[in-house]
């Protein structure tokens, strides 16, 4: 019997993922990393890990800067197009970030919009959050980048349409045991299909927990892409510096 997909293998390689968020900045997530490592200063040729680095987009930018730089994700159709942007110093991989990828050995690790918290089960996130600390050095930093609960959860729109790429994308959006969820519809040719996206809503506290388990304490916080303070009822993001004891 073949076991049932996960709704994020489902979603992140189908053909539609990309064309729904071909909207997503690079000029954004250039000025994000810029802000990033004016306030890490990583040394020249810093060996630095991606997790669920989607295309590259981030990936290639901290590449940029001069550093050794391995992106992982679990889409065959993502790391595809990222492989795309390889070089000497830039490098994609397949892989699931529950489990492992090289021990003690990133000086610095990245874990950027809102790319963790997708799993059905407390045990497989604890997995993942494990997965970060064993691949840093002691002493690595970790950044995780999610969105502010709060101010997301009172902030949903329950229902709308976006056209893109030529098609109608349908979307509902509500919670559910914890979670953030968005339904996906888009019809073509050959009808209609739906996908759904399960985030847990997690807060500061819940990763404070989660990355304890792996040897991690919580440095900083910050609540937006230029690196402002946290306001709970006011932020957007909430992005966290882990450091690994």
């Amino acid at each position: 019997m073949t076991a049932q997909k996960e709704w994020f293998e489902n979603w992140f390689d189908s053909r539609f993922y990309p064309i729904l968020y071909d909207n997503r900045d690079v000029e954004e997530a250039s000025s994000f990393v810029a802000h990033l490592v004016d306030r890490l200063q990583p040394p020249q040729g810093s060996k630095i890990v991606d997790i669920a680095c989607g295309e590259g987009r981030f990936a290639m930018q901290l590449e940029s800067y001069g550093h050794e730089v391995t992106g992982i994700d679990l889409s065959e159709q993502r790391i595809a197009k990222a492989k795309e942007l390889e070089n000497e110093h830039l490098h994609f991989y397949v892989h699931d970030m529950r489990f492992p990828f090289y021990i003690n050995y990133f000086d610095y690790a990245f874990n950027f919009f809102t790319s963790f918290g997708y799993f059905a089960t407390h045990r497989d996130n604890h997995m993942a959050a494990r997965s970060f600390g064993a691949a840093l050095k002691h002493g690595g930093i970790l950044v995780v980048d999610y969105f502010n609960k709060y101010v997301t959860e009172s902030n949903l729109v329950p229902e709308e349409v976006i056209s893109r790429g030529g098609y109608d994308f349908h979307i509902k959006r509500f919670t559910d045991q914890g979670k953030i969820v968005k339904e996906i519809t888009v019809t073509d040719e050959d009808g209609e299909h739906h996908y759904q996206e399960r985030v847990s809503a997690f807060g500061l506290e819940d990763f404070v927990s989660l990355f304890q388990e792996g040897g991690m304490e919580l440095q900083h916080h910050f609540g937006d892409y230029q690196l402002h303070d946290f306001d709970r009822e006011t932020s957007p993001r909430l992005i966290m510096i882990f450091k690994k004891k």
